[in-house]
């Protein structure tokens, strides 16, 4: 049988080891999205600076919304990279490209050379990997971690001489890795793919001869210690990490990015388009082949149906947990991409490469994929700096001294401590007692929450009072958005404007000495005061 196969050629090989550069080039090319980038870069930066190892800190105050892992990565990089948008990108886009290539891997294992390039292309050229697999948080992580722990024990479970017990210490290792990624999903999630594979492909006989002790211990020695160390030093900090940001936040309905429950079929097709379309296909054909099976029909022989069951219930059992609860994000999609992506590329090789069109078909879907990705990536880059304080971070930070006073009031610029480079928490001027009663699902929340768990670092949160203080303090700055209401209230009284960009104003206070300002060699930066 003649097939046409481009992703055989060596031109493709080729073209798939740029796709990773490619995603390089892209993590180097825009801001830091707001709020999460600033946000999970600057504690990466903070745990650089302090040399707190144990605590993340958001503007010097704890922040135990998410474990650590991603931090850990970050300040390791930063350390090597120097503190940059792309070093905080690197640690996301290096697991992007572990997913990619175990995807290729276990594809090759399980349908051969020629599906397993096609898959690779099909993950590589998309949203998920080139956009998905740079942006600073949690997501790309956890979804890596979750994807290495099912391939890993399915391997184990589907091994021919018996379950092999080196792939099945993997799997303990990955689910260990991915509870210090993003907490419990990192290990219910697996389990739950695992559990329903298990059960449908009747191989419950097998796992009782996985390696249970080993594993167990090589999970607990990985995953527990900094939960038991930051428990100790926060006492609260387990009630609050599981009971409210991962309990709390898969039950409740008052927490922020509500979506409705067909939100996920809408991020699939988007994160993974066009692509999803050769999914949805797959789906309607399949079932279609139950209401009226086909005699003799040989394509199904290019996958064992195990595996391909393998990949349905990750996909249904994944995105149906994150579907109950009422706030959804886009990221949670991440750990059905590689099943997604195999998926596509059975569906090809089965359907389309008997057509001599086929290949024109494929290369004109990928060009399509990968123009989308760098429009997303220019559009977001633009988006960004419309709200961004990079502008205004880089004025700052050729003035203002290491024992200077940075305050912020009406909003919080997560990515300015990070590009000034500021050696000192920001004052974050606000009505802290009304909020503690009022404030919704926001960073103001955020941070107070926080501030509960050290009192000391609970000092950067100060009443409006400071502001009149402020201006008469020698060596005082004052940040605020440019639509602020409560420096507009005050005419400005007592502060200079020293730089207004896009999103926000610099003030200094009245009574510093300009002649004392600091010097420093700061070519092109921005000057309109």
């Amino acid at each position: 049988m003649t097939t046409h196969a481009p992703t055989s050629s060596r031109w493709s090989r080729l073209g798939l080891c740029l796709l990773p550069i490619l995603l390089l080039v892209l993590a180097a090319t825009r801001p830091l999205a707001l709020p999460d980038e600033g946000r999970y870069a600057e504690v990466g930066r903070w745990m650089l600076l302090s040399g707190d190892w144990l605590t993340p800190r958001l503007n010097g105050i704890p922040f135990f919304h998410k474990p650590p892992l991603l931090y850990w990565f970050e300040a390791a990089a930063m350390s090597v990279f120097g503190v940059t948008p792309w070093a905080s990108r690197v640690v996301v886009a290096a697991h992007a490209c572990l997913m990619w290539a175990l995807l290729w891997a276990c594809a090759r294992h399980i349908a051969g050379a020629v599906v397993a390039q096609r898959a690779a292309w099909i993950l590589g050229s998309s949203l998920a990997f080139l956009i998905g697999g740079q942006y600073v948080n949690h997501d790309m992580m956890v979804a890596t971690w979750m994807g290495v722990a099912i391939w890993c024990f399915a391997r184990a479970l589907m091994h021919p001489d018996g379950v092999h017990a080196g792939w099945a210490r993997a799997g303990f290792v990955a689910c260990a890795l991915g509870v210090l990624s993003k907490g419990l999903i990192g290990l219910l999630l697996p389990g739950l793919v695992l559990v329903l594979w298990i059960t449908w492909t009747r191989q419950w006989r097998k796992v009782v001869a996985l390696p249970w002790v080993s594993g167990v211990l090589l999970f607990v020695a990985l995953a527990l210690p900094w939960f038991v160390l930051a428990a100790r030093e926060h006492p609260d900090m387990l009630a609050y990490m599981f009971g409210k940001h991962q309990f709390g936040r898969y039950t409740a309905t008052t927490f922020n990015n509500a979506r409705p429950w067909w939100f996920y079929g809408v991020a699939v097709t988007l994160l993974m388009f066009p692509w999803a379309l050769l999914v949805m296909a797959d789906a309607v054909q399949s079932l279609w082949q139950r209401v009226r099976p086909v005699v003799g029909d040989a394509s199904s022989e290019l996958a064992d149906t195990r595996w391909m069951a393998l990949c349905w219930i990750w996909i249904v059992a994944i995105l149906g947990f994150f579907s109950i609860p009422n706030s959804k994000l886009i990221g949670y999609a991440l750990p059905v991409m590689p099943p997604l992506a195999l998926i596509a590329a059975v569906w090809w090789q089965r359907r389309m490469t008997m057509q001599a069109w086929a290949p024109r078909a494929f290369a004109s879907a990928v060009s399509v994929a990968l123009v989308m990705a760098g429009a997303a990536d220019w559009v977001a880059g633009r988006y960004t700096l419309q709200r961004s304080s990079v502008d205004v971070a880089a004025v700052l930070a050729c003035q203002v001294a290491p024992t200077d006073v940075v305050a912020v009031v009406d909003e919080y610029p997560y990515d300015l401590p990070f590009y000034a480079h500021l050696q000192q928490p920001l004052e974050v001027i606000q009505d802290w007692d009304s909020l503690r009663r009022t404030a919704g699902d926001n960073w103001r929340r955020e941070l107070f929450e926080g501030a509960d768990f050290d009192a000391r670092a609970a000092q950067s949160l100060v009443p409006l009072a400071r502001l009149d203080r402020l201006k008469k303090e020698p060596r005082a700055w004052v940040l605020a958005p440019n639509t602020s209401a409560t420096l507009n209230a005050q005419q400005h009284d007592g502060f200079v404007p020293v730089f207004t960009g896009q999103a926000w104003t610099l003030y200094r206070s009245g009574a510093m000495d300009v002649t004392a300002q600091p010097s420093r060699a700061c070519a092109g930066t921005p000057k309109n005061g």
